[in-house]
């Protein structure tokens, strides 16, 4: 038995094989181990009931409809692994009301019924624990010829594509995340059902869209999979907004800006240096709200005031829509919002001050990330101007220190309320944030004798 089997799960085959069961490898995990690949993580399959594999492990839990047990292994907390798992009893299923879950389930009698009702063949391969003969070679079950398609990085789903993905939409946007993720080609038939069915990808709860979005958007190949959800129109159906930039020219002379608005963000993905898929997704949609503001100048040439503000917007009802978290909502609106700041070399310290504030410590890098997105993504030819450049590092100065902020004035709100005889109220704060204004124009400002002083003004 190969050595990245984790020990923890060999033990758990003896307790199946001991008890008369029969466990199997699937999915995920068996096309890693055919690539000569360790698996992140480990599904399995069993002729043994939910019932029966509770009986065989204490500490295990089932709290769903679909014979999927979960064993917790402490072992591989350590890893990248949930440290749970999963098990699941051979099973056929029939109707598929909501175009996700399936409406009659019944338990199976062999590994290749579970296998006729997976997604994509190369998803459809089992593996059979075996204390005889640990050759996995000898104990593949392929009834579908998964493993050629692999060889051939081919996705291609089981039996009639159509039937599969009226059974379950979400696998249309699994279809392109794989083949983001791996590399691999869409075989044309199964692209041309997942152009057929893309509308219904739009009876998918958003945070089932979310998350596949995100897996692809993480992946080696981004850009191509949002190609391919262009191509096959589940784009439409995901960000029309995004959809809105085709065929609006940008192009103007002295610009660097060579494409339609929607080819500019998709090239703005494809060259973020982030590997953070919240970084890339706001990169992606940059720009969502040029085509809403597009209007034509004296000269009859396009221009898009104002469309970070109406692109913030934008995205703050695409997070809602997709249930981004709140965090996850904040940091895209903000990147978006701001993304057009100035590099002038003329700008002051403080002006450097105020850009951090407004995106805030953590998305500084992120930012910039983004910026480099949108250089390369407009055709320019480098990665950072020599006024970027010097700006990154006006800013790293200003990072250096903790960054100024109300809390590092030399005197606080006590120290107002005694110098002037005030009871604590707004007109407090209203006075710290005159002083934090006026001291961040100039630090040398900021003694308590000169804002104690100060505040009698303000009084």
């Amino acid at each position: 038995m190969p050595s990245y089997i984790p020990s923890e799960i060999q033990t758990m085959y003896q307790t199946f094989h001991d008890a008369g069961f029969n466990l199997y490898l699937v999915g995920g995990c068996v096309r890693d181990i055919l690539q000569k690949r360790t698996p992140k993580d480990w599904d399995l399959a069993t002729d043994a009931t939910p019932e029966e594999m509770l009986k065989l492990f204490p500490d295990a839990f089932y709290d769903n409809i679909f014979g999927t047990v979960g064993i917790p292994v402490e072992a591989l907390r350590e890893t990248e692994h949930s440290g749970v798992v999963e098990i699941t009893t051979f099973r056929t299923e029939q109707r598929y009301d909501d175009r996700r879950h399936p409406t009659e389930i019944a338990w199976g009698k062999t590994i290749e019924e579970d296998l006729s009702r997976r997604d994509f063949t190369m998803n459809a391969i089992a593996i059979k624990f075996a204390t005889r003969n640990p050759q996995f070679e000898t104990n593949i079950i392929d009834p579908f010829n998964g493993q050629n398609d692999i060889k051939n990085k081919l996705i291609r789903a089981v039996g009639d594509p159509n039937e599969r993905f009226k059974e379950d939409a979400l696998r249309l946007m699994r279809a392109i995340r794989f083949a983001a993720q791996l590399g691999f080609r869409i075989e044309d038939q199964t692209l041309q059902a997942i152009t057929h069915d893309a509308p219904l990808l739009s009876e998918i709860a958003g945070e089932r869209i979310r998350d596949e979005l995100l897996k692809l958007l993480a992946s080696d190949y981004p850009y191509e999979g949002v190609m391919l959800l262009k191509n096959t129109g589940l784009l439409h159906q995901i960000l029309p907004e995004l959809v809105e930039g085709i065929g609006i020219s940008q192009k103007r002379p002295g610009r660097h800006h060579k494409d339609d608005v929607f080819t500019h963000n998709v090239l703005a993905l494809k060259c973020c240096p982030s590997p953070d898929p919240i970084v890339r997704f706001a990169t992606l949609i940059h720009d969502a709200g040029k085509p809403r503001v597009a209007r034509s100048d004296e000269n009859g040439l396009v221009i898009f005031h104002n469309h970070e503000v109406v692109g913030a917007r934008m995205s703050y009802e695409i997070c809602n829509r997709l249930h981004f978290s709140k965090k996850q909502r904040e940091k895209i609106t903000k990147l978006i919002r701001w993304h057009m700041f100035t590099v002038d070399e003329h700008i002051t310290d403080s002006a450097v001050r105020r850009f951090i504030r407004r995106i805030g410590v953590d998305n500084v890098k992120d930012m910039m990330d983004l910026r480099v997105g949108d250089r390369l993504g407009g055709g320019t030819q480098t990665a950072e101007s020599w006024r970027l450049k010097l700006f990154k590092q006006r800013v790293e100065e200003q990072l250096a220190p903790a960054p100024f902020s109300i809390n590092d004035l030399a005197i606080d709100g006590n120290d107002i309320m005694k110098e002037l005889n005030l009871e604590p109220s707004r007109k407090i704060g209203e006075i710290l944030h005159k002083l934090f204004e006026e001291v961040d124009e100039d630090l040398s400002k900021n003694t308590k004798e000169y804002l104690l002083e100060r505040i009698k003004e303000y009084h």
